[in-house]
């Protein structure tokens, strides 16, 4: 069975790159447009969500994205999710119409062609630096005054294979307090099943999400920054737990 698997694996992930690629070379000249001005940054998280699209479709995923409240439209959120996939930007995208803004790291603009965009539209961030960390939260500010939304990974990486949700970090929850924006937590359930970054593993199914009710910050301070985040990771570790204990009980059934 492994000789079977690990050429597949290997194909799949060429595959996964030669979808990311495909895209953006056909839209190429209406990606660069619609980067040349920030207030044009819209039409470019359109093109971002056929982007993701295709690619999921592409791979195989069959994706559901379950709703317990819905943003409106044209207003600013704080999108949280927990992160164990490269396929989180694609799904994320596809998770919400409102178009938001990721605060990311710098580490992803070195791929070819994907980070020539990612570099331009997204924040970056150099987590090991004080000064970077400070420019990302005015960067961030700015867009949100622009009306856009922002969406943070807020265990700031993607934690090792075993843990199931890592801690999270402040940024998101004091950014969203200091502008009264709602958070919207976000489970995603199947992505580091169907691909994690462990290189030889992964394949095609069903790839779910689910919507939380938003958590408001109205009338927060910054001494509220750790409850908030406290909420938000429950809410998402219960979720994921929860559907974990139903996974391995259905399966002890089957045996």
């Amino acid at each position: 069975m492994a000789i079977i698997k690990y050429p597949f694996w290997v194909l799949y992930r060429i595959w996964f790159y030669i979808l990311v690629a495909i895209p953006i070379i056909v839209l190429f000249p209406f990606l660069i447009i619609s980067i040349s001005r920030e207030q044009w940054y819209p039409y470019f998280f359109r093109l971002a969500r056929i982007w993701s699209k295709f690619i999921l479709i592409g791979m195989g995923f069959a994706y559901t994205i379950k709703k317990e409240e819905k943003p409106e439209y044209k207003k600013s959120y704080m999108f949280v999710a927990n992160h164990t996939s490269m396929a989180d930007i694609m799904l994320m995208l596809i998770a919400s119409k409102n178009p938001f803004v990721f605060i990311g790291k710098k580490e992803l603009a070195k791929i070819p062609l994907f980070g020539f965009f990612y570099k331009r539209t997204c924040i970056l961030v150099d987590r090991s630096s004080a000064k970077s960390r400070q420019a990302v939260f005015l960067r961030a500010q700015r867009r949100l005054k622009q009306g856009l939304s922002i969406c943070i990974f807020p265990e700031g990486g993607v934690p090792e294979e075993h843990i199931l949700l890592d801690a999270f970090k402040d940024g998101a929850f004091r950014l969203a307090i200091n502008h009264q924006i709602p958070i919207v937590p976000i489970t995603f359930y199947d992505n580091k099943k169907r691909f994690s970054y462990t290189f030889f593993s992964g394949g095609p199914g069903r790839m779910r999400a689910k919507i939380h009710k938003f958590l408001s910050t109205e009338g927060l301070t910054i001494e509220d920054t750790k409850s908030l985040n406290k909420k938000a990771r429950t809410i998402i570790l219960e979720e994921l737990s929860s559907t974990n204990s139903k996974q391995q009980k259905s399966h002890s059934n089957q045996e």
